[in-house]
């Protein structure tokens, strides 16, 4: 076996097989594991020519803290943990990114926030190597999270939840008793 011989698949001629090649042709319509990607929504953001606007997958607590994580990961160190655009690397001199509150952003479908993770836009590089599709749908579903905080008020908060958020359960959260953002 250490010496056996090599052969180039599908290129090279062989008598291994009786039609001298060196490997078996596919059979058609064969589609190699893990790479068959039909939905194409879930695979590039987009419906034709548009961004969706509307996530490929199920949303939910889980997703959105799935989202935070990977955010917190791959995001923050350029976008901040807030989103501004003032993560560390900018603090060290690089060139701050767009705030994700910008209302350009705002309006964006999620589907542009997947595109830029994957393909990269302007100074930023793409992610798709390092954050597997469902991880990049998880932190646009959470940079829309992110991004609602902002505007939110408690009237945004379900009834039954509200007594936390004013009692300062929330403070671990980020959420002081009282505080108010500005609104854009």
């Amino acid at each position: 076996m250490q010496q056996g011989p090599r052969f180039n698949p599908l290129a090279e001629a062989s008598e291994v097989f009786g039609n001298g090649s060196s490997a078996r042709t596919p059979v058609p319509g064969t589609v190699a594991r893990g790479n068959l990607r039909e939905n194409v929504a879930l695979y590039t953001g987009r419906a034709g020519d548009a961004f969706v606007a509307e996530l490929p997958v199920e949303f939910n607590r889980a997703l959105v803290e799935r989202g935070q994580e990977r955010f917190n990961v791959y995001c923050s160190p350029c976008h901040g943990r807030t989103g501004e655009g003032n993560g560390m690397v900018v603090q060290r001199g690089f060139k701050a990114p767009v705030s994700l509150h910008d209302p350009r952003l705002r309006a964006e479908r999620i589907g542009y926030f997947f595109d830029v993770m994957t393909n990269g836009f302007g100074m930023m590089p793409s992610y798709a190597a390092q954050i597997a599709p469902h991880d990049r749908w998880a932190v646009a579903a959470y940079l829309r999270t992110l991004q609602f905080s902002r505007r939110a008020s408690i009237d945004d908060v379900p009834e039954s939840d509200r007594p936390l958020v004013e009692s300062g359960g929330m403070a671990g959260a980020g959420v002081t008793p009282g505080e108010t953002t500005p609104h854009e």
